[in-house]
């Protein structure tokens, strides 16, 4: 039986993403290292090797949904021009596009969200579980799986893949390393949303492209 803990052991090993690891574990029934194999052979291991090495070049593309009602930028890099001219690069950075428009994150990953708003967001889930008449002693328990659940909401690396929610991005952002053989960042993106106004608050990033626009 693969468990939870195989595969965080599996992914925190090898840093291939979680769909990844819990399929080689159970091709390899279990077995590690069979697992790390697995994984090897597919060159998806690799991916977090490559991970360290800096990514410069790259693409921004836009992204513009058919009725005009909410638009995407997003900036994303890869070690060499070479490879940023890559079809299979190229589409990826659509995909992700596409994805931020859909699925509406506000970060790219966990660690970009400010501390208060964690907290901000903690407290507003304790107080949901004490107004359901959870006891105490589980509340906090029931706040850790919740706040996973927030996670998977707003980190753009966390959130199942419009295409194949049975992958994350993290998932296709490893596999698309494995594949191109390069270093892949998702740097920055903005978020734009007719009658909204700006989704993703990145002022660096947007007043950037402002200037850009205006010459």
């Amino acid at each position: 039986m693969v468990t939870a803990g195989m595969v965080k052991e599996l992914r925190e090993k090898t840093g291939a993403g979680m769909m990844d690891c819990k399929k080689a574990l159970a091709e390899a029934n279990g077995n590690m290292e069979k697992a790390i194999e697995i994984l090897r052979e597919k060159g998806i291991a690799s991916a977090a090797k490559k991970s360290g090495r800096i990514a410069a070049e790259g693409l921004v593309d836009a992204y513009i949904h058919g009725d005009g009602r909410i638009g995407v930028l997003v900036e994303v890099n890869i070690e060499t021009d070479f490879a940023a001219k890559n079809e299979e690069f190229k589409t990826f950075v659509k995909d992700i596009a596409m994805q931020i428009a859909a699925a509406k994150p506000e970060y790219i990953r966990r660690e970009e969200i400010p501390a208060e708003v964690i907290e901000k967001e903690k407290e507003i889930l304790s107080a949901q579980a004490r107004n359901e008449g959870k006891p105490e002693k589980i509340i906090e328990k029931m706040v850790e799986g919740r706040i996973e659940k927030f996670y998977k909401e707003v980190c753009l690396l966390e959130q199942p893949w419009v295409k194949d929610p049975d992958k994350t991005i993290q998932d296709l952002l490893n596999e698309k390393i494995a594949t191109i053989g390069e270093n892949i960042n998702i740097r920055r993106f903005a978020r734009f949303e007719r009658g909204e106004g700006i989704e993703k608050k990145q002022e660096d990033f947007q007043e950037e492209v402002m200037k850009q626009i205006k010459g």
